[in-house]
């Protein structure tokens, strides 16, 4: 009996299932077998190409999607059935993911939740709303009473692989052309359930005018598909509150939406009414302002008013709008005669601006180049461009201007260096006798600047046109590897002149004593003689938070008392629930996701864990070892788009799954002579020019007007000696 069927049911809806079972044939797994209950003579012929890879149930044109899916699970040999809509993709390597998380489960659990992408005609690859809460479920098995936040996912049957034997029980309750309400029954049938927080499924929404119109049953059937749900709820308070809660919100945001007829529109909020008088459960409380009024309104079957008050409310909304674009203008012309005016003062040739990640404080390479601007050019004064919240932060006697005031502009207009790893803003007038210095932030896997346009995901609101704009200010551009190089000339074509210098924030991995080492350790509470692990993950543009890729409760056991697990979360998730909020403080497993600078963390690490975060280029530079846990690196190929096969050429050991990295950690493997090998081969390619001077001559060459051939010659990576190990520090 293999593992896992995936059930592919439906029509060949503008030939979505070529893709689909060209991906499943691409890498098929044993325990794994594909059923495709095909929907019409083009869904037939299609699946036919691919045997015998798949299995064909040929099913006439016309059968609903609730009798293609029952069709296929009936043919279906597998433990667990995932059912797959022919529109809808899997993304790459996906279904092994799947796969592996099943084999561990028993047979206590009948449903495993996915995440997944959504895609339209017009986007693709965008995420779901749904990491967070797959996230907060971890790696353990529930039940929904305990978990009832879980109702508040997408409701797609898709996101939902069924242990065969709980489907086959179930299934009259689960066969329903209302997908949605497919999908909550599931979790509402079900006696345990447990989360796999990775991308395993793409949504397809297909254009609206391909698809029939509505139907004044079909919209009534949203009010039915819940009083039905509720039933099945009906014992379960905390179930029952949240299904209430999502039934009230699905009912008031359907009949907001334009184009319901009127009396659709007014049957649709009646029937709606009753419902949420009926089924309001006892002592709930609606939410305080405008939300609790539409309740109270829908409650009150008021439809008369419910309308009044939305009008009331897009006419307050416009008037608001009005006003906010007025201030906005006002604002932006009176700081436009500011700039202009400081435009027509000469060019000050000891001012320098510096700026660093989109003006979150003195930090990375921008923060190094100003710390030897003071050693070799003090006659230059450093101001920095800090936002008002993170103006608190900044080391005592910082010199800095908030962006959006007066004297921010001033700067920016009379400064004769400019200084940035991101951008400046895209009114920033680039002076002749200003000097634009683009230190970049990292060495690039993922695909940047121009190069992103193929790949959705990656380029939400990036306008390109504005972003070749930034680049011709730039004057000189700052690589640490000859590939970086190469790399920024696709990214950032202009007639910028590239440095070939190493990156200033890297040289501390050079200059750094043993002293220096004891001391970071000592601030981050790491006893002697104890192993720090640095786990230090990247973003996915395709997720909307972050959504942790490991257990880290079960790897911190696993890795013993001897060792201590340093967190950093990607900064774009600053503001957002931590998911490491609940785990104990054992003093084994250290969030420093808001420990700067991260050097510090590297330089205190024994060994670092990462995915495709450019860090792994940095710490590259102290030559110790580099694990990579790369269980997507299919999605995030084929999402984001890479430069090179970080699995054909990685620094050290690769883990696919979690098991495979708590062995790699165990063991010898993390640090033998092949791990050794590895490093030393990525160490060449791109700590090419990192030495520790850097900065000396970025200052020399940019501020000071030295030529090429005064500079500090680079270092040979083999004649380098970098900091030492926390243990020989120690």
């Amino acid at each position: 009996m293999p593992e896992l069927s995936v059930v592919v049911h439906g029509p060949n809806t503008q030939d979505h299932l070529t893709g689909l079972l060209d991906s499943l044939a691409a890498r098929p797994l044993p325990d794994t077998e594909v059923v495709v209950a095909a929907v019409g003579d083009w869904a037939r012929e299609t699946a036919g190409r691919h045997t015998p890879h798949v299995q064909v149930l040929p099913l006439p044109d016309g059968t609903s999607g609730a009798a293609a899916r029952t069709a296929g699970a009936a043919r279906a040999t597998g433990r667990w059935l995932h059912f797959v809509n022919a529109k809808d993709g899997l993304p790459p390597d996906s279904t092994r993911t799947v796969a592996e998380r099943l084999a561990e489960l028993p047979d206590t659990v009948d449903v495993l939740l996915l995440d997944h992408l959504r895609s339209t005609w017009r986007s693709s690859g965008l995420p779901s709303a749904d990491g967070p809460l797959l996230a907060r479920a971890g790696h353990a098995e529930l039940a929904l009473d305990d978990a009832a936040y879980l109702l508040r996912l997408t409701p797609l049957l898709g996101t939902r692989v069924l242990r065969a034997g709980f489907w086959r029980a179930h299934e009259e309750q689960l066969t329903t052309d209302d997908e949605p309400h497919a999908a909550l029954a599931a979790l509402l049938l079900a006696d345990r359930v447990a989360a796999l927080p990775h991308i395993a499924h793409e949504d397809r929404r297909l254009r609206s005018a391909t698809l029939p119109p509505v139907t004044p049953e079909q919209r009534y059937a949203l009010v039915d598909r819940y009083e039905s749900l509720l039933d099945l709820a009906r014992d379960r308070p905390a179930v029952y509150t949240v299904l209430y809660e999502i039934m009230v919100r699905d009912c008031l945001r359907t009949f907001s939406r334009d184009g319901m007829p009127e009396d659709v529109a007014r049957e649709f909020f009646h029937r709606a009414s009753v419902a949420a008088l009926r089924r309001r459960p006892e002592g709930h409380r609606r939410p305080a302002g405008p939300e609790g009024i539409r309740r109270s309104l829908l409650e009150e079957g008021a439809y008369g008013k419910y309308r009044a008050f939305q009008t009331a409310n897009r006419a307050r909304r416009a008037v608001r709008s009005t006003v906010r674009a007025g201030r906005r203008r006002l604002g932006a012309q009176v700081r436009d005669q500011q700039y202009r005016s400081a435009l027509r003062r000469p060019v000050d040739p000891r001012l320098a601006v510096f700026a660093a990640y989109w003006n979150r404080g003195v930090a990375c390479n921008p923060a190094a180049i100003a710390a030897k601007l003071a050693e070799l050019a003090p006659h230059i004064h450093p101001v920095w461009v800090v936002t008002a919240e993170n103006a608190a932060l900044l080391p005592p006697g910082t010199d800095h201007v908030v962006p959006g005031t007066r004297r921010y502009w001033e700067t920016l207009a009379t400064a004769a260096y400019l200084v940035n790893n991101v951008n400046f803003p895209n009114d920033l007038v680039k002076r002749p006798d200003a000097v634009h210095l683009q230190t970049h932030h990292g060495t690039p896997l993922k695909r940047m600047g121009v190069d992103q346009m193929p790949f959705p995901a990656a380029a939400q609101g990036l306008n390109f046109a504005a972003l070749l704009e930034r680049v011709d200010k730039w004057d000189y551009s700052l690589s640490a590897n000859s590939h970086t190089t190469r790399m920024w000339e696709r990214a950032y074509p202009s007639r910028y002149i590239p440095l070939d210098y190493g990156y200033p924030r890297n040289d501390v991995y050079y200059t750094a004593g043993a002293d220096d080492i004891r001391a970071v350790r000592a601030r981050l509470g790491i006893a002697p003689g104890r192993r720090a692990v640095l786990y230090a993950p990247t973003h996915r543009d395709y997720e909307a938070g972050w959504t942790p890729r490991l257990d880290l409760a079960a790897l911190a056991d696993r890795l013993g008392e001897d060792t201590v697990l340093l967190v950093r979360g990607h900064y774009f998730y600053e503001g957002s629930a931590s998911p490491l909020t609940g785990l104990r403080r054992s003093g084994r497993i250290v969030d420093v996701s808001s420990y700067d600078p991260v050097e510090e963390l590297c330089l205190a690490a024994d060994a670092l864990v990462t995915d495709y975060s450019s860090i792994m280029f940095d710490y590259a530079n102290l030559d110790r070892p580099i694990v990579v846990h790369a269980d997507d690196w299919e999605t995030y190929r084929t999402t984001r788009g890479v430069y090179f096969d970080l699995m054909a050429e990685a620094p050290g050991p690769v883990a696919r799954t979690q098991d495979e990295l708590t062995g790699i950690l165990t063991t010898d493997a993390w640090h033998d002579d092949s791990a050794a090998k590895e490093r030393a081969a990525f160490r060449r390619r791109f700590c090419e020019y990192d030495d520790g001077r850097a900065a000396e001559r970025v200052v020399r060459r940019v501020f000071l007007g030295q030529d090429e051939a005064s500079l500090p010659p680079v270092i040979p990576v083999g004649e380098r000696t970098p900091a030492p190990a926390p243990q020989e520090a120690v």
